[in-house]
């Protein structure tokens, strides 16, 4: 029999761009269980931005409740955990106070198969299907089989972000503002620096284009390091490490185009309609066929076959296959982004 919630927990505590593919299914949630109320449970530093999604009644933080999770839930009126990510703590603390709901992908861990009641079975890495497509796997138990195409996933994604007078302020003076977040955290196969710094500086020739460098304060150092060249441009801008995760969502969404490979900014960027532009190899599991930037203004770039020796390693920051990536075909697409702006005068 298919199920019905009244108040639904969704549990993903990783990363940024794995918790804003999670979210086109809490928009699926809402039609499958009118007027529910849906939780997501995060790391604080995702926190930020999922309180801007529409579909997020309310979020918690992991860090607040990790010390006691199953008096959390006792207490709350919680009646379904989606277990979106694998987590034993939360799984036998949503059994020992007894949740009505628990629901888990049993294909993954053992203790899933014990403590969750309402069991999905699909392995990611033999999927053909986009992260956010497969996140709808954790339907099932609502009699809900039906997996989106990716032309359907940008509909899913509702969010709310107020204007920011102080990206207001930097972006205004620039006629395009274009945001490049050069480096990954570790995350994703990298565009080399190298093609970054000829982009911008093919860029100098557009007349009122700037360029902004985002990411953490790390990232920031390590491009003052490693690509003075780069960071020295007049026409760019390194804001790395000066913008809390609202704030950069502001700026994104205020900013005109951000170009990444696969890291949460830019799978942030696709969801909220920003013009978007993906790199990526071809190699599993990075591929875009499973990282994809998806939203109603995002492109990928990637060859198509894998072109370099070792392409799958996962601890390489590049590869060739990167490398391959031409500034000239990212400048193409950036030209299309420009002459868009332009002609519709926003």
């Amino acid at each position: 029999m298919p199920i019905t919630s009244k108040h639904i927990l969704i549990s993903r505590q990783d990363n940024i761009g794995d918790v804003i593919l999670t979210l086109p299914m809490a928009a699926r949630l809402k039609q499958l269980n009118p007027g529910v109320r849906i939780t997501l449970l995060c790391r604080a530093y995702a926190a930020e931005v999922v309180r801007y999604c529409d579909d997020i009644d309310d979020v918690v933080e992991i860090e607040t409740i990790e010390n006691d999770l199953p008096g959390y839930l006792k207490q709350s009126d919680i009646d379904t955990v989606i277990l979106a990510q694998p987590d034993r703590a939360l799984a036998i603390a949503a059994f020992r106070a007894g949740i009505r709901h628990r629901i888990g992908n049993a294909r993954q861990k053992i203790y899933q198969l014990i403590y969750c009641n309402r069991r999905v079975r699909f392995s990611k890495g033999l999927s053909e299907h986009h992260e956010s497509q497969i996140n709808f796997e954790f339907l099932r138990p609502y009699g809900d089989k039906h997996i989106p195409e990716r032309a359907e996933i940008p509909s899913f994604y509702h969010f709310s972000i107020p204007q920011d007078e102080a990206s207001n302020a930097l972006l205004a003076p620039h006629a395009f503002n274009l945001i490049l977040h050069a480096k990954s955290n570790g995350h994703g196969r990298e565009w080399p620096i190298e093609s970054y710094l000829a982009l911008a500086q093919e860029l100098r020739g557009q007349p009122g284009v700037h360029v902004w460098l985002t990411g953490s304060p790390k990232e920031g150092e390590w491009l003052k390091e490693n690509a003075p060249e780069l960071v020295g441009l007049p026409n760019v801008s390194n804001v790395c490490g000066t913008q809390t995760l609202a704030q950069l969502t502001c700026f994104i969404r205020q900013a005109d185009g951000l170009i990444a490979s696969g890291t949460g900014p830019l799978h942030l960027s696709a969801a909220i309609g920003q013009r978007t532009l993906g790199l990526f190899p071809p190699t599993r599991p990075m591929h875009p066929g499973r990282w994809a930037a998806i939203g109603k203004r995002a492109s990928n770039l990637c060859l198509a076959e894998a072109g370099c020796v070792g392409c799958s390693a996962r601890d390489k920051v590049t590869c060739d296959c990167m490398r391959a990536i031409t500034p000239q075909a990212v400048m193409e697409v950036l030209r299309g982004w420009i002459e868009e702006k332009q002609a519709a005068g926003s």
